[in-house]
């Protein structure tokens, strides 16, 4: 009979392990920024983003316009049992160039220097009102006769 009640702690025990362990908070690491260490290598005024490129790697989002920069983003997310996951922490570093594709700063944001950005939407009007795609596409079904297919050779 002991070891029944033996086996029937060690269940317990195990249950009661795996019920903490569900409640313990979890964290992830998404995105890369460099070491300050490796920054110290980066000369404003000087490098390019060629260079810039073979110091740190290549940036996790770059802009499109000629003088964009460079953004490496770093953010940390938690997760404690049922609830959705938390953003704990969050790091930018923002590189930009000038025309000539120079560094012209380095800079570093966190979670608390964020600033809501509202999104505008912008809305194209269509000149043609309601009338919907398929009405559109399937509009002209019908509306020929077999004299404008063959011409007035009939």
């Amino acid at each position: 009979m002991s070891g029944n009640g033996t086996r029937l702690r060690l269940g317990l025990v195990t249950v009661a392990f795996g019920l903490l362990s569900a409640c313990t908070s979890q964290y992830r690491s998404h995105g890369y920024v460099p070491l300050d260490e490796d920054l110290q290598q980066i000369v404003v005024g000087v490098d390019t983003r060629a260079s810039v490129e073979d110091l740190i790697g290549v940036p996790s989002i770059s802009g499109v316009g000629g003088e964009s920069g460079y953004y490496y983003v770093e953010s940390n997310m938690r997760r404690f049992a049922w609830r959705a996951p938390e953003e704990v922490s969050r790091e930018v570093l923002a590189i930009s160039f000038d025309r000539a594709d120079v560094v012209r700063n380095i800079e570093r944001y966190g979670l608390e220097d964020g600033i809501v950005v509202p999104i505008s939407r912008r809305v194209t009007e269509t000149s043609s009102g309601d009338i919907g795609f398929i009405r559109k596409l399937f509009g002209n079904i019908g509306g020929f006769t077999a004299q404008d297919l063959l011409g007035d050779g009939l």
